[in-house]
């Protein structure tokens, strides 16, 4: 696929969801819905459908990933599984805690960064997209802490400002704690981030923990939808992969055989096509994760499934996810927490930032790097106070860098032996 039509198509989906938003619901309905999305608390679990709205959700949703793609095309960089699940994933999280207002002071804090280092922004972008975990702490201090507005506002910007320009220093640092086996790398670095300064803020008597706000009523609109897009998804790659030389069939099978450890790249691996078609198998299988839990398509499930989708471009195949997802499941059964709940469907669906374990070690390992996982996500999200919205990339870093290490001496003992 050329490198335009790469761009056309990772701008389709935040088009079609902005031209969905804006024709589900008229503008009287949309345009405050926004302006609540915008100024609402945004911290983990802030459903924007609940806050907004099906259709200003969407417009927001759209918007954002427009956004993420305009800053790749400006930067000159092409488009790969790495950017592929970058804009997915903020698209995703723009049905909970990001918003058109929250990302831009994380951005820019990213870009003061890369002028004083002298460095092409393009290198740091990866990390500007992903590290728009913490948007919420912009919207908590602009709109929410009790300051004086304008006093919040430029605080909340200045304050965002500075974790930008922290992370791309701290992500390749963190990288090494768990040693690639957590896709969700920013995520982790978020979440130490987040924790030190939410320690900070909580000395001042800054009354900042996460609280769970979920839609209550929905219909099928979302499961219908988003499956759409999916079997798109599949029928789009199958057309370009046709195009392989190696066919359609060897491409998936090499994305197959990849662990998924970063970096994996599977449009480079597999070529687009098969890509693709990954994206497009995943997407399902995380629509029949929520379905066969009997979960409901709120903001953070829908996060939860693109989060997925976007990855299955960069490390998630059914392979290295599946074990994961039952690992989750089986905790749940045998723990204090429904399986029918949405905060176990995200742990499963996010949980899968840990499939290159499943991926290196084995299904079993995978299990159980599921089962450690959702213990693990609920209760570490009180460190950083829901201001890293990617919890599950917090607490997979955890996981990852418990299990490993472990998982590595067994292997050498097997060999040994």
């Amino acid at each position: 696929m050329s490198e335009r039509r790469a761009y056309v198509f990772l701008a389709a989906l935040p088009t079609l969801l902005l031209i969905t938003g804006m024709v589900i619901e008229p503008i009287a309905v949309t345009a405050p819905g926004l302006l609540r999305i915008i100024t609402a608390r945004s911290l983990l679990l802030s459903d924007y459908l609940a806050v907004g709205g099906a259709g200003a959700t969407m417009i927001n949703a759209g918007l954002c990933g427009l956004v993420s793609v305009a800053l790749m095309k400006l930067s000159g960089v092409d488009v790969t599984g790495p950017f592929i699940a970058a804009v997915y994933t903020v698209v995703g999280f723009a049905f909970f805690g990001k918003n058109v207002y929250n990302i831009w002071p994380i951005l820019g804090g990213v870009f003061v960064y890369t002028r004083v280092q002298r460095i092409p922004f393009r290198n740091s972008l990866l990390v500007a997209l992903f590290g728009t975990t913490l948007a919420p702490l912009v919207s908590y201090f602009s709109f929410v802490a009790g300051l004086p507005n304008g006093t919040g506002i430029v605080l909340g910007i200045v304050l965002g400002g500075m974790v930008g320009f922290v992370l791309p220093p701290l992500a390749s640092h963190m990288l090494r704690f768990h040693d690639g086996f957590n896709i969700y790398n920013i995520g982790f670095t978020g979440g130490i981030v987040g924790s030190f300064f939410v320690a900070v803020f909580r000395s001042f008597r800054f009354d900042i923990g996460p609280e769970i706000a979920l839609v209550e009523h929905l219909d099928r609109f979302f499961e219908v939808y988003l499956g759409s897009v999916f079997v798109l998804l599949i029928v789009l790659g199958i057309i370009v992969g046709r195009r392989d030389e190696d066919g359609l069939a060897s491409a998936i099978a090499r994305i197959y055989r990849s662990s998924g450890r970063l970096v994996s790249d599977f449009v480079q691996i597999g070529g687009f096509g098969a890509s693709l078609v990954n994206m497009g198998i995943m997407g399902i299988i995380g629509t029949i994760f929520v379905l066969l839990l009997n979960g409901r398509f709120n903001g953070p499930v829908i996060g939860g499934i693109l989060t997925v989708v976007g990855f299955a471009a960069f490390g998630k195949h059914p392979l290295n996810c599946v074990p994961v997802l039952a690992g989750v499941v089986l905790a749940s059964l045998i723990k204090v927490w429904e399986p029918t709940t949405t905060v176990v469907i995200i742990a499963g669906l996010f949980g899968t930032t840990l499939a290159p374990i499943s991926g290196q070690y084995g299904p079993v390992a995978g299990v159980v790097a599921g089962f450690f996982h959702l213990s693990i996500v609920m209760n570490v999200g009180v460190l950083h106070g829901g201001i890293n919205l990617y919890n599950n990339g917090f607490a997979g870093g955890f996981v990852a860098s418990f299990m490993v290490p472990i998982l590595d001496a067994l292997k050498q003992s097997r060999k040994a032996g």
